[in-house]
């Protein structure tokens, strides 16, 4: 029998022992002489620990029964837990590990669900997800949690970090039809089969479905109930093996849980009230050494106090890829009707929101397929493409009812007989669907379906089972509906059929109310009772109640579930109602947006309308009424208007803004400039800010009026947001102090990353502050001073700061009176400093001195990639000393020069540099007193020159001659794209070599030759040259004296271009009756080209 026990373990020892501990056998057995030294060698060199265990093992197992005695007596005596482990624990495990592989391994396909092996790590409950229906969380945060960290499944219940330890109690959050109890199934099938946490001994999969069917248990026999092979459940009781306990679906327990009044319990044995048993077990009473994993909907999981979680994550919806391949998946036969279902989904800015939600997404897609298959052959007047929710559900009952559902129907009916049948079914779910909604049960048992009068013989039909899912376990057999909107939309149609016929309030079941009489007391009723309600969660109820009252869906179940036409007895007067909850104070919550819904729903969009175009034409100004108001909250969420940018600029007032706040909340990039905005407000939106939900990312407060005490406000606000990267606070005065404050705030914010302060008078002092701040904040890359009156002690100060900091990119220092010395000391730091890429230091009186210290600091700088030094004090003595930097530097790809003072000794200087730059790409030098001797030069470079894309000459009186050597080289150089000539005293024979240059040149694009007097005869010439040439995309001949003949050249040659996107011939004398003609001569011969005559 010895031998027996090391053949019926091998699989357990293989798997059990420890490296350490085998070192110890080993040397046991070598003192028994069980094992010899050449055997024991031989076992030890196995490529693995389960190998070199099995090589003793069957060493061993050769030796007789007392060798397999020995290792037995000494595992038993030198390692109690181990052998027990071995011998009682490990087969429990292999039992285990079996019958969870069998029951979740079915129809768990592993493609689909690569969304659910990373969660978002969140840090608990945010208010709106604590507090509202889940569509209107899915709605409001357009579907994305603006969330940085994931984990990935395999360490879901692993330490953050080597100092951290396991969490106890972790929690995973998602709105109903993410994929909650698919994520369970997915991670229990994953570790029975050994791929993850192979560090836990048992894991326990319980749903509260199952725990809704006992009213007392003891922690042990819960065990022993739910998993009858677990014989030992004190194994886990005790803590001798590593448990997880999971607890699926909390949002389904019959009983809340109530953590201030639990009676401690700590006897593993005794049995006490369900709810009581699963609040000890969280507080650690019970089962202290287990892991334990809640799933729930967001507001059901609010019941478990923050203090006890000690890990909480989310489920993310799908992504734009995600929702491509779902439907691909559902259409497999059919991919052009699943592309089709997108781009529907994806018109529907509303609906491709919810559509995250693959529950949802299922819905949805199965009723616009459903749709889309159906209406090929009607008219465009019978069917209209759901847009509604209401619609949508009405195509997803009226696909449930016909022969085209993805499943075989189990029977066949006549269409008659399937209508009869489904208005006893619609009838009886719906009543229970109804009452559930307002018990907030969202799973019934056989119980529940004889207290609702309903034939269990009916939930065998196929439209039953379409509607209503069936879970049948050892116990117990649970009904739920597939989704929480399906038994949403199936209350609302039994509530408007009852509310007919109702005499009392339908609110109460047992019919003991007040008298209430006709269809619309009972339908403001249940609005009134939605807006009243703290949980929300009759919200989506309502919305499908007003659904019903459409034309469309009324035409859509006419005949089945609805009396043809007889919404039209009710919807005017529902649409007052409604309207009549929006014609309040400025008070705006979800619960007006909702009201919004409703009227969507309704059909009645005209409010909703206006607002949407006064958005798009910017004309919002004197015109947000309270209701105008609830119509832009709603617009907030569902408008193509506010995708990229919610532009809420020069129409707010301080009771609009507030009343808006919870709706501002979510909108990603938000400008609010010239809305006369004082610091009060800035108190609001800082408020906004500070909150866990706030999702805004840039923020525009451009030219209000805004102080010290304002920017203080938003100063706070920074130290907890986590959102907010962009910050634009130009034209404003919140002088030195208020730069104080946000500087102060720049120390500890690590997510800001832009911050626009033109134009605030911030001064040297506000200046100093900011350069304190640059030495520890690590994160901003964009830094706005302009026009803020720093000077040259400001420009040190920040200079200095330059030289520690590594992260700013961008840096705007124009009209601030920098100087000579500001640039010398700015200089100094580019010396430094190689991960400043753009410095702009426009209208700074910087003569040659300063230029010459920033010139010589590029000599040595590899970073700095945009220099602006226009309209500064730069002479001709300055060009040699740019000249120089232009030769070495390697980095610098644009630099503008313009309006300052470089004549043609200046600037043939830099054209002689340019022939060696092989890394300049844009180069400004208007307005620089330069002639021809100096466009020459630059011409000369240009045949060299094989990284300038971009020359800028214009108000520079280079002439004809000028012109000429810069056509000659346009005929070899390959690489400038922009031309810019305007104001250069170009004449006819200038525009003739230019014009000779294009007919070759094929890389200039852009070409400005505005303000100068080519004639007629140079647009002949340059009529020509357009028939040819195909690269020229955009051309300004506006004030060239071309008059009539000049532009009608020029129009010809049009004809035969496709090149030009752009021509604009403004300012030539050719009259209105001229540049009609000319202009419908373009449109005509190239209708893609823009003219402007």
């Amino acid at each position: 029998m010895e031998e027996v026990w090391i053949n019926r373990y091998r699989k357990q020892l293989v798997r059990s022992i420890s490296p350490q501990f085998l070192e110890e056998i080993i040397c046991y057995l070598r003192r028994l002489d069980l094992l010899t030294a050449e055997e024991a060698s031989r076992a030890q060199e196995a490529s693995s620990l389960p190998e070199q265990v099995r090589a003793v093992v069957d060493i061993l197992a050769g030796k007789g029964s007392y060798a397999s005695q020995s290792l037995q007596t000494f595992i038993e005596t030198s390692n109690s837990q181990l052998y027990l482990h071995i011998t009682v624990y490990e087969p429990m495990v292999q039992k285990h590990l079996e019958s969870l592989q069998s029951y979740y391994g079915n129809g768990l396909e592993m493609g689909p669900l690569q969304r659910l092996t990373n969660l978002l790590l969140v840090e608990g409950l945010t208010d709106i997800q604590q507090k509202e229906h889940d569509i209107l969380q899915i709605e409001a945060t357009k579907g994305l949690r603006d969330v940085a960290k994931s984990i990935p499944l395999e360490k879901l219940f692993l330490p953050l970090s080597k100092v951290s330890i396991p969490p106890r109690i972790s929690v995973t959050i998602g709105v109903a039809g993410i994929g909650k109890s698919t994520l369970v199934k997915l991670f229990v099938y994953t570790w029975a089969k050994g791929e993850i946490n192979k560090d836990i001994i048992f894991v326990l999969p319980l749903t509260f479905r199952e725990l809704n069917t006992y009213e007392k248990l003891s922690a042990e026999r819960l065990i022993c109930l739910a998993f009858p092979h677990i014989t030992e459940p004190n194994c886990i009781s005790a803590g001798a093996a590593r448990t997880l306990l999971i607890l699926d679906g909390l949002d389904e327990f019959k009983t809340p849980l109530d953590f201030s009044n639990t009676v401690v319990c700590t006897d593993p044995k005794k049995e006490i009230q369900v709810d009581n048993l699963i609040t000890n077990i969280i507080r650690g009473n019970l089962l202290q050494e287990a892991s334990v994993w809640v799933t729930s909907r967001p507001t059901a999981a609010s019941q478990i106090p923050g203090g006890l979680v000690d890990r909480m994550t989310e489920i993310r919806g799908f992504g734009a890829a995600e929702m491509k391949d779902f439907l691909d998946q559902m259409f497999l036969d059919n991919r052009d009707l699943s592309s089709q279902v997108l781009h529907h989904i994806r018109a529907n800015r509303s609906l491709h929101v919810l559509c995250t939600v693959p529950g949802f997404c299922w819905i949805s897609g199965s009723s616009i397929g459903y749709y889309l298959k159906n209406s090929t052959n009607k008219s465009q007047e019978t069917t209209v493409v759901p847009k509604t929710l209401s619609e949508i559900y009405c195509y997803y009952f009226k696909m449930a009812l016909s022969s085209e559902w993805p499943e075989k129907p189990r029977e066949t009916l006549r269409i008659e007989q399937a209508v009869n049948n489904s208005k006893k079914i619609v009838g009886s779910l719906g009543r229970l669907a109804f009452y559930g909604l307002l018990k907030k049960r969202y799973v019934f048992y056989e119980q529940d379906m004889k207290a609702y009068g309903i034939d269990l013989a009916l939930l065998q039909s196929s439209l039953c089972s379409r509607l209503l899912l069936k879970e049948e376990m050892q116990s117990f057999t649970a009904y739920y509906f597939s989704h929480l909107t399906l038994q949403e939309f199936l209350a609302a149609i039994y509530y408007y059929t009852a509310a007919k016929r109702a005499i009392f309030d339908l609110f109460t079941e047992s019919g003991m109310s007040w008298p209430k009489l006709g269809f619309l007391n009972h339908f403001k009723s249940a609005v009134q009772r939605s807006l009243q309600a703290e949980d929300r969660q009759l919200d989506i109820f309502v919305r499908f109640l007003s659904g019903l009252l459409s034309p469309q869906v009324n035409k859509l179940l006419s005949g089945w579930l609805l009396v043809k036409d007889e919404h039209n007895s009710f919807r005017s007067q529902a649409i007052s109602f409604l309207q009549g909850c929006l014609n309040t104070d400025y008070v705006i919550s979800s619960r007006t947006v909702n009201t919004m819904h409703c009227l969507h729903e309704i059909q009645h969009t005209e409010i909703a309308k206006t607002v949407e175009e006064a958005m798009k034409n910017e004309s919002l100004a004197g015109m947000l009424s309270p209701m105008n108001c609830s119509a832009l909250a709603y617009l907030l969420q569902v408008s193509d208007v506010c995708v990229e940018e919610t532009n809420l600029s020069n129409c707010l007032t301080y009771n609009v803004c507030k009343s808006l706040l919870s709706q501002l909340l979510f909108c990603h990039s938000l400008r609010l400039d010239n809305n006369q905005f004082k610091d009060n407000v800035m108190e609001l939106l800082g408020s906004v800010l500070s909150v866990k939900d706030c999702q805004i990312q840039k923020l525009s407060l451009a030219e209000n009026q805004i102080s010290n005490k304002g920017a203080k406000a938003l100063a706070r606000s920074l130290l907890v947001n986590r959102s907010l990267t962009a910050l634009d606070l130009r034209s404003n005065a919140i002088g030195p102090t208020g730069a104080k404050a946000l500087a102060d705030a720049l120390k500890k914010n690590q997510v800001l990353l832009s911050l626009n302060l033109q134009h605030n008078t911030i001064k040297e002092d506000g200046a100093t502050f900011l350069a304190e701040a640059l030495l520890t904040n690590h994160r901003l890359t964009t830094l706005h001073l302009q026009k803020n009156a720093i000077g040259a002690h400001g420009a040190r100060k920040i200079a200095e700061a330059l030289k520690q900091n590594c992260s700013l990119k961008e840096l705007t220092l124009s009209s601030n009176s920098v100087g000579d010395n500001g640039s010398v000391a700015l200089a100094e730091a580019l010396k430094v400093n190689h991960s400043l890429q753009s410095l702009d230091l426009q209208s700074n009186s910087i003569s040659s001195a300063g230029v010459t210290a920033l010139t010589a600091a590029l000599c040595s700088n590899k970073g700095l990639v945009n220099l602006n030094l226009r309209e500064n004090s730069i002479s001709k003595e300055g060009g040699p000393a740019i000249a120089r930097a232009l030769r070495t530097n390697g980095s610098l790809r644009k630099l503008d020069l313009a309006a300052n003072l470089l004549y043609d000794e200046g600037v043939k200087a830099i054209a002689l540099a340019m022939k060696e730059n092989r890394a300049l790409t844009s180069l400004h030098l208007q307005w620089n007193f330069i002639q021809a001797k100096a466009a020459t030069a630059l011409a000369q470079a240009l045949q060299s020159n094989g990284s300038l894309v971009s020359l800028d000459l214009q108000e520079n009186a280079i002439g004809d001659e000028g012109m000429t050597a810069l056509a000659a080289a346009l005929k070899v150089n390959t690489t400038l794209a922009d031309l810019h000539l305007q104001v250069a005293s170009v004449g006819a024979a200038g525009a003739k070599a230019l014009a000779e240059a294009l007919m070759v040149n094929k890389s200039l694009q852009i070409l400005d030759l505005r303000g100068n007097s080519i004639g007629v005869a140079g647009a002949k010439a340059m009529a020509n040259a357009l028939k040819v040439n195909r690269s020229l995309h955009w051309l300004n001949l506006q004030e060239n004296s071309l008059g009539m003949d000049g532009a009608i050249c020029i129009a010809t040659a049009l004809k035969g271009n496709h090149g030009l996107t752009y021509v604009n011939l403004q300012g030539n004398r050719i009259g209105q009756s001229g540049a009609k003609m000319i202009s419908d001569a373009i449109r005509t011969s190239s209708p893609d080209c823009v003219v402007d005559v």
